[in-house]
């Protein structure tokens, strides 16, 4: 009995989320009311509130809720190779975010009080996890300098590609669009992580 109820509870908070998700995404913050959100989903406003803290907490955890959505949809293109795979992950999430509404609209500055927030967000953290994971298995192939704390390294890779996808989104199609700058950025990143003469990183790939 409580296990069934326990995955009833579980499908619905998803269906609020996914709701919160296209209302926020669409309306933004201010014009979405959590009596929206709930309608849309079919529930009570006070059911909403069964599971989010007011409408901050719901918006919140729609936005990690799309960006994790993001991440795992990046992560499973090819899945996850050893060595320098991060690299593959920056054009895979330029090109992604179009498909996810909110958090476009919040990378593209359209929410500036979640900015701050979105720094914090779960998805995000994991995503760093995976990275530093994943230049650990580089320092052991040889491709990643042994000098370096992977860590550190991970979350300042972490905050460089944030600060690319805000600067695509809020510059346009322009940026968004232009490929050279794109293999730039990696080409940089790539040169100060290899160790001398190492090997090259594999290609980006194809969105």
């Amino acid at each position: 009995m409580t296990s069934v109820a326990q995955t009833k509870g579980e499908r619905t908070r998803r269906r609020v989320l996914d709701e919160a998700v296209r209302r926020f995404g669409a309306d933004g913050y201010r014009a979405t009311s959590v009596a929206a959100v709930a309608r849309a989903a079919g529930v009570t406003p006070a059911a909403v509130y069964a599971y989010f803290d007011g409408k901050e907490g719901l918006f919140d955890a729609a936005v990690d809720h799309d960006a994790a959505a993001l991440i795992e949809e990046v992560l499973e293109q090819g899945g996850w190779p050893q060595g320098e795979a991060w690299v593959q992950v920056i054009p895979r999430l330029l090109a992604g975010v179009e498909r996810h509404p909110l958090a476009r609209r919040v990378l593209a500055g359209q929410e500036p009080d979640a900015i701050a927030r979105l720094l914090d967000i779960p998805a995000l953290r994991d995503l760093e996890a995976k990275v530093a994971d994943d230049l650990r298995a580089g320092q052991a192939l040889g491709l990643v300098r042994h000098d370096i704390d992977v860590d550190l390294l991970a979350s300042g890779l972490e905050s460089l590609v944030l600060a690319l996808l805000i600067a695509v989104q809020t510059a346009g199609p322009s940026v968004a669009g232009d490929e050279r700058r794109t293999q730039g950025v990696l080409a940089v990143l790539s040169s100060a992580i290899r160790p001398s003469g190492g090997a090259p990183p594999p290609p980006a790939a194809t969105p």
